[in-house]
Formats: C-alpha cells, sequence, structure tokens
C-alpha cells in the first residue's frame, strides 16, 4: 500500500499504492475498517520460511533461490528494490499474540500493523543471504541488475521497507533477522 518513495514506512504515512495489488490491499482494509468496529490490519512484507505441510504448488522465495543456486544456475536479482521480509513463524506468532489480547480484553481494537522483519534488504542481499548459508559462490550465480531494466509488465514500489516499533511494543515480539530466518529456513528443508 506504500508508494515505495523512501525507505521504513510508519503506518501513519500515506498510503499510495502503485499498482493493482497494492490498490486491491487498501481496498480491503479501507472496507475493514468502514465495516466492522473491531479489527487488526497487518501490512506483511515478503513472507519466507520452510515449506508448508501441504506443499504450495508455486516455489517458495527462499526454496527457490536455493535449488537454483544449487543447479548452479547465474540469476539476475534486483539491487534497487527494498524489502522487509519476515519469516513466518513471527507473523504466526504476532497473530497469535494478537488474538490472545484481543479475546482477553474488554475493549474495541481497530489495529493497522506493519509486520516485517528487523532487516531492510534489497533482492541482492536475500539472495546473498541464501548463498552464504548454503555456501554458494554469491559472485558468480548472483548478478544484480536494477529494476528498470526489466519489463515485469506492472510497477513495482522501489522501497517498501517497513517501521516496525510499532509491532516490537505492542507485541514484545523481536522478529527474525533475515540471515537467521533464511537458515532456519534451510536447515528446516533439509531436516525434512
Amino acid at each position: 500500500v506504500y508508494e515505495g518513495t523512501k525507505s521504513f514506512y510508519r503506518e501513519e504515512d500515506e498510503t499510495v499504492p502503485v499498482n493493482v495489488y497494492g490498490r486491491s490491499k487498501l481496498e480491503a482494509e479501507n472496507y475493514i475498517s468502514a465495516n466492522w468496529p473491531n479489527y487488526a490490519i497487518l501490512r506483511s512484507s515478503i513472507i519466507y520460511g520452510p515449506q508448508t505441510a501441504h506443499p504450495v504448488p508455486k516455489p517458495l522465495p527462499i526454496q527457490w533461490m536455493c535449488s537454483e543456486m544449487a543447479k548452479g544456475v547465474a540469476l539476475d536479482f534486483f539491487d534497487d528494490e527494498f524489502r522487509c521480509p519476515v519469516f513466518v513463524r513471527d507473523l504466526v506468532t504476532v497473530i497469535q499474540r494478537l488474538t490472545t489480547k484481543w479475546i482477553s480484553g474488554d475493549h474495541q481494537t481497530r489495529l493497522v500493523l506493519n509486520v516485517g522483519g528487523p532487516d531492510r534488504v534489497s533482492r541482492v542481499q536475500m539472495a546473498e543471504a541464501v548463498a552464504r548459508v548454503k555456501g554458494y559462490d554469491s559472485s558468480s550465480l548472483i548478478k544484480p541488475v536494477s529494476a528498470a531494466s526489466v519489463d515485469r509488465g506492472v510497477k513495482s514500489p522501489a522501497d517498501i521497507s517497513m517501521d516496525i516499533t510499532k509491532l516490537i511494543e505492542m507485541t514484545g515480539i523481536s522478529p527474525t533477522p533475515y540471515v537467521e530466518g533464511v537458515r532456519l529456513t534451510l536447515q528446516g528443508q533439509s531436516d525434512s
């Protein structure tokens, strides 16, 4: 829902979606806030983690990167798009804590909350972390490119990194650093 022209958006910042995906998310937020007295809207970043018990048909981001690197495939990654990927376990914990608070509370909840990881990383940095954890040579497998060099058919915001101060204060959760989340994700893959 953020425009992507600055870093570390706060929940109170103006929402200016740049594509249909962002506009549909904002419309959903507006519908919920206009029609229900109690709500929690969680604005998440890229969600990553171990494969689900029932694997999803589309490859998950970390697993896809790892799989391609294991084959020795060199890939282009954007060095000018930034996100705050969130480890799935952290997102689940946030939902559990908010649900427990909501159920045990006697007041209305009207909450919009950024739920991202603590690290602002580019797509290149995301891939480099996977290479580092697996011991792959990132210099031969990862080619930094500008997002403008690829026609994806849709505009994508450059920097939608999120300030997660409110998340930490409200839940007491310290989200998992990205490299640690990658390690846990790939460890989970090798354990299964």
